[in-house]
């Protein structure tokens, strides 16, 4: 096992994959839309590319959008609204620094042609900041909307995922379900770094040993320090079995921050509410049990967000960058 994890090194693939992703390290970056809305309710993404710009300004490591393409009432969550790729391509001309990742683009649902072609595209407007979090989605409702069969979106997400692979070669050869690349035309444009750094979601309905394999690296879920622990051990383990390079572990949180100081924690969805010396302690925690990135949602954040911004910046952030 990576045993000293600050002295082995991850894949060189761009700068967001690399700024946001350091070994021994934890950054810490921020769900989109930068707004609370209650379950059930839309966001109304008003000042949205401003939140943004104020995220960059505060020294956040990343922005991370999710992908909805439809609104299912009974998931009580529509997401950013916006495509997740035209989105991209907005922030990648509205800010400089600050990655911008996808968290995540639901493979069976979108032809990876247009995948690797629109994350590409904003690869390079943002001067190589793209992370593709990929996953195989979790609405069934969705799939027959765009004639797609949910229980096949394993076999799918694994073939969307070899062909956009193929995409970075020049005049690439490929052959899948997806459609046959002879070689005789190319995909432009290329990513910066020469091929997108695709982050794999939690199993995606693939082995183990295969998304350790083919992943850049591994987003997952908050979960009590044992079982957190306990699965990342097991994924840098398979890392090693397999000869791999080390990898990155990212995890999503929910956070209510409270500016009253030794406010009592509370559990809320997949987080919770609290003071930031709470989170602070859980931040570190999380890092010793190697998390390199954490992406806080702050969707059920009773107070402003840009009071909130400003307090995790200040009390936070130095502890993180």
């Amino acid at each position: 096992m990576f045993d000293d994890q600050e002295n082995t090194t991850f894949p060189h693939i761009n700068t967001g994959y690399n700024t946001v992703f350091r070994p021994g390290r934890l950054s810490i970056g921020l769900v989109l839309p930068l707004e609370s809305y209650a379950v059930g309710r839309e966001p109304t993404m008003h000042g949205h590319i401003e939140a943004a710009q104020l995220a960059e300004a505060l020294g956040f490591s990343a922005l991370w959008l999710r992908d909805v393409p439809f609104n299912v009432p009974s998931f009580g969550d529509a997401g950013q609204i916006f495509d997740p790729f035209v989105y991209l391509g907005a922030l990648a001309t509205a800010t400089d620094r600050i990655a911008l990742g996808t968290a995540s683009i639901i493979f069976p649902l979108r032809h990876p042609a247009h995948v690797a072609k629109a994350a590409a595209t904003a690869d390079v407007l943002s001067g190589g900041r793209v992370l593709l979090g990929v996953a195989s989605g979790d609405r069934p409702e969705e799939y027959p909307a765009l004639n797609c069969s949910y229980p096949d979106r394993g076999a799918q997400f694994r073939d969307s995922f070899e062909y956009i692979r193929a995409m970075a070669d020049p005049y690439p050869r490929h052959q899948s379900d997806q459609g046959r690349l002879s070689g005789d035309i190319d995909l432009l444009p290329k990513p910066v770094g020469g091929r997108l750094p695709l982050l794999i979601t939690g199993g995606s309905q693939q082995s183990p040993d295969w998304a350790a394999q083919n992943g850049d690296g591994w987003m997952t879920y908050p979960r009590d320090a044992a079982s957190q622990g306990r699965v990342i051990a097991d994924y840098r383990q398979r890392l090693v079995k397999l000869g791999q390079q080390n990898k990155p572990v990212m995890q999503s949180l929910y956070v209510d921050l409270l500016k009253k100081a030794d406010a009592q924690p509370r559990p809320i969805h997949l987080g919770f509410q609290s003071d930031t010396s709470f989170l602070r302690n859980y931040l570190r925690d999380i890092k010793d049990l190697g998390v390199n990135h954490v992406a806080l949602n702050l969707r059920f954040n009773q107070a402003p967000i840009d009071a909130t911004l400003k307090q995790l910046s200040d009390d936070l952030l130095p502890d993180f960058h």
